[in-house]
């Protein structure tokens, strides 16, 4: 059951749910995008390309999950970036295709990042969407 609350403290007690609920959405977020971004980075180590040459950095094993931006100054931002750490050049010529070494043709694009994007920021968006639903309902 719910406390009465005086007309003058009306103000104050909206002030505290609301900044309740912003809190609790951010840690939602954060989170959400925690595990979605893991889960991302093993798909993408599983479904990159591998290379017949022996080198000392395989590409497919260079993918790495690091912190973006986080901040609470009004913006409410939370952020983390999948990249390559290793082989990090090598991302947008596999990705798009590029000429080959003596100019003489063209190696084909073998798309693996954008597909791991589009399936994993769907299930980012459904994920999220679902926790806040829980959290309106509560």
């Amino acid at each position: 059951m719910s406390k009465p609350i005086k007309p003058e403290e009306l103000q104050k007690a909206i002030q505290e749910y609301l900044t309740e609920y912003v809190e609790d959405i951010e840690s939602d977020v954060e989170e959400t995008t925690d595990s979605v971004t893991k889960e991302a980075k093993e798909k993408l180590k599983q479904t990159s390309p591998r290379s017949g040459i022996a080198r000392n950095t395989k590409y497919y094993k260079g993918w790495a999950v690091k912190n973006g931006a986080k901040t609470r100054n009004g913006s409410h931002k939370y952020t983390k970036v999948i990249w390559n750490k290793t082989n990090y050049q090598l991302t947008h010529l596999l990705e798009f295709g590029h000429h080959k070494r003596d100019g003489t043709g063209w190696v084909e694009a073998q798309p693996h990042i954008r597909k791991v994007e589009e399936e994993y920021g769907s299930k980012f968006a459904d994920l999220l969407d679902r926790k806040i639903k829980r959290r309106s309902k509560a």
